[in-house]
């Protein structure tokens, strides 16, 4: 089964709801280790809408599990990943009106300036995931400029009402992600997984690591951030708390 990604993003949206300095997102990342998480995952937006970077400069040096920062393949974002060196980078598309991330990256369109911020991340030591759709072509790019990673989206996934719909996509991903284990590429998950949609996808073969926070963080405001985890962790190996 795959491992369990926490992605603390909206425990600093509250706190910038106020521009003051509670709820803190580095706290939030000790209980959710504590909680069963292996790993954290914060997105810094080029808006700074939610994480700051003195958050990101934090979760490094007291995160225990490994830090994912997401970003957006900018110059300014690059030289922060340099300077800070997470375990790891997911490079994601980035829109300012957006309210959350709506799709996935498009690789071939990157073409050799996304390639160039692979390499010079990479060579820094730091591996790079693409958030890409369960699309074969934009896998086969991902794979040619030599991406350690994808994350796949499962956002259209989680969206799908009808349980006809919902197998088509959970077929296509799990095509996705035997397609890319087949490349050698690693495969992650992530985007509206929920506790009720979230098994399905933990069974699909290769599949490495899921990125989930928005669910676990509307369930902790009402039982708390360890528990919503480990109730996570159950859900994802289809067991009963």
């Amino acid at each position: 089964m795959p491992t369990l990604g926490v992605n603390i993003d909206h425990i600093a949206t509250i706190r910038q709801a106020r521009k003051t300095v509670e709820p803190d997102p580095v706290a939030a990342a000790v209980l959710a280790e504590l909680g069963g998480a292996d790993g954290i995952t914060v997105h810094l937006r080029e808006d700074r809408r939610h994480i700051q970077d003195r958050d990101v400069r934090l979760l490094r040096q007291t995160v225990r599990t490994h830090l994912n920062l997401e970003m957006a393949a900018t110059e300014e974002m690059v030289a922060i990943a340099l300077e800070i060196q997470p375990d790891y980078i997911t490079l994601v598309p980035e829109r300012r009106e957006e309210v959350t991330t709506e799709g996935g990256l498009d690789v071939i369109a990157g073409g050799k300036r996304l390639a160039n911020v692979v390499q010079t991340l990479q060579n820094a030591g730091i591996p790079v995931s693409l958030f890409i759709d369960p699309n074969l072509d934009q896998i086969k790019a991902s794979a040619d400029i030599e991406a350690k990673f994808i994350e796949l989206h499962t956002g259209t996934y989680a969206e799908a009402h009808q349980e006809q719909e919902q197998q088509e996509q959970l077929d296509l991903l799990t095509q996705s992600c035997d397609r890319a284990c087949t490349l050698g590429l690693r495969v992650n998950a992530g985007h509206g997984l929920t506790y009720w949609n979230v098994y399905p996808v933990a069974c699909i073969p290769g599949m490495e690591e899921l990125n989930i926070g928005h669910t676990i963080i509307s369930r902790a405001v009402l039982v708390g951030l360890e528990r919503a985890v480990r109730e996570m962790k159950h859900a994802i190996l289809g067991t009963t708390p």
